[in-house]
């Protein structure tokens, strides 16, 4: 069968111009999952900070004293080296996911779509649907276009300072920040950062919207790398689908030279990011399966097969199938466990103390009028617990000698003590001028609480 197709229909038009996109609510399969998945992560979000945990907030990080709690471990800037771990295995965790899914990852969990969607949501409830916004926009500003208007981005101030609040009880105690709110009694630092917050949410989910998507996120630019022919990725069945044209619903398709696609402009009409995914794949893609959901809700009306808008390969495209365990695919998932191995190996190794040995450098030994020499140190021991601890020191490497030490020094939580000792030893039964020694700094409180530093005991 030959198509009469001419020379200017086949110049593929982009279907979005200059001007907002006017994004048509659906629901659906897809939409349902990221509804329920966009829900679970807000929540998720808001109540964390309200988790309490033997009094405190569970998770804090309080950057003013430099501690960082979650649940029961302290993390202080000595601990940093977990970040790199966490970025990494994030980092691999998400090549995984875009090798796998494509760009799942923006289209279901990306906090710039989850209230993206989320002020649309709003606008739809105010202004109507997506027809009744053109209709709305293009009028006059009378009385009634005022009213919604105002209605629409009060509603998102207020989301977006809610937003910003939230993410600040993260970094100031969740009680104290609210009960500071509600009696004016914000400090200077902290409206500061509440209002730059809430105008970032306010600018990127109720204007840039779909920009940051596809112009400021670098994501977009570089997931082609990580794309392969098994990748699934949101694809239209051209050869199904085309010709594509309108027609009656009792009418056949192929009398009419058609294929299953009867040209609704419904995909286009919900998807965030104004393409149309006819016209094959691109980076402005996010995967967010919207246009699947259109697509299929026209062909149960048409009475065709579900799917001409799918997740699919490119292989699977070509009538081939799709390897799972691919080399790709293995590498990243690999890769990705062993370093969220090393954090949790890393987390139940980690001591919930900090110790170092400081040496007064100006006098390394000296002798008593007894003879003996004597070694003065400083021992510098951190409490990393979130409770106040009392801690012991013990010496060993070196037989008969005697420690000058507190008998127990008690450090709050998240504090830094330093301690002075002095070991004292005859220096005619040592036989070399540097002798190692251990000093272990143990909790009374915590028997597994326990370092060991190692040091040197110089004799002339």
């Amino acid at each position: 069968m030959k198509f009469d197709i001419k020379e200017e229909d086949m110049i593929i038009k982009p279907y979005k111009q200059e001007g907002p996109i006017y994004v048509r609510e659906q629901k659906g399969f897809f939409q349902k999952i990221r509804r329920n998945l966009g829900w679970f992560l807000m929540l998720t979000f808001i109540l964390i900070p309200w988790i309490p945990y033997h009094g405190q907030q569970a998770v804090l990080f309080d950057v003013g004293s430099q501690q960082f709690r979650v649940f029961g471990a302290t993390f202080l800037p000595q601990d940093f080296m977990i970040l790199a771990w966490i970025f990494m295995a994030g980092a691999f965790a998400l090549f995984f996911g875009t090798a796998w899914l494509g760009r799942v990852w923006c289209g279901y969990t990306c906090p710039q779509t989850i209230w993206m969607l989320m002020f649309t949501w709003v606008e739809h409830r105010i202004e109507g649907s997506r027809n009744q916004r053109i209709k709305l926009d293009k009028s006059s500003w009378d009385a009634k276009k005022w009213a919604k208007k105002l209605a629409k981005h009060s509603a998102w101030l207020i989301i977006s300072v809610l937003t910003a609040t939230t993410f600040m009880t993260y970094f100031v105690p969740a009680k104290t920040l609210y009960l500071e709110m509600f009696t004016l009694e914000w400090s200077g630092i902290i409206s500061f950062w509440v209002f730059l917050f809430a105008l970032c949410t306010y600018g990127n989910a109720g204007f840039l919207r779909e920009k940051m998507c596809t112009v400021a996120c670098p994501y977009s630019r570089f997931q082609s790398v990580m794309f392969d022919k098994d990748t699934l990725v949101v694809s239209y069945d051209n050869e199904r689908g085309e010709n594509r044209g309108r027609r009656k619903r009792k009418e056949d398709p192929k009398a009419l030279g058609l294929g299953d696609c009867v040209d609704c402009n419904l995909c286009v009409e919900v998807c965030p990011a104004g393409i149309d995914i006819r016209n094959g794949l691109q980076y402005e893609c996010i995967n967010c399966g919207l246009c699947i959901d259109a697509c299929n809700d026209t062909m149960a009306k048409f009475g065709y097969e579900p799917n001409l808008i799918q997740y699919q390969s490119e292989n699977q495209q070509a009538g081939l199938k799709t390897n799972p365990l691919r080399l790709k695919i293995v590498g990243y998932g690999a890769i990705t466990v062993a370093l969220f191995a090393i954090m949790i190996i890393w987390a139940f190794n980690r001591t919930p103390i900090e110790a170092s040995v400081i040496r007064d450098r100006n006098a390394l030994y000296r002798v008593n009028y007894e003879g003996l020499v004597e070694n003065p140190y400083t021992l510098s021991v951190i409490n990393k617990t979130q409770q106040t601890m009392s801690y012991s020191i013990s010496l060993s490497g070196l037989p008969n000698a005697t420690l000058t030490a507190p008998e127990a020094t008690k450090i709050a939580a998240g504090d830094m003590a330093l301690i002075p000792v002095t070991v004292i030893a005859d220096g005619y039964e040592l036989k070399r001028k540097s002798t190692p020694i251990e000093f272990t700094i143990s909790s009374d409180q915590e028997a597994s609480i326990v370092i060991t530093k190692s040091s040197y005991f110089y004799k002339n």
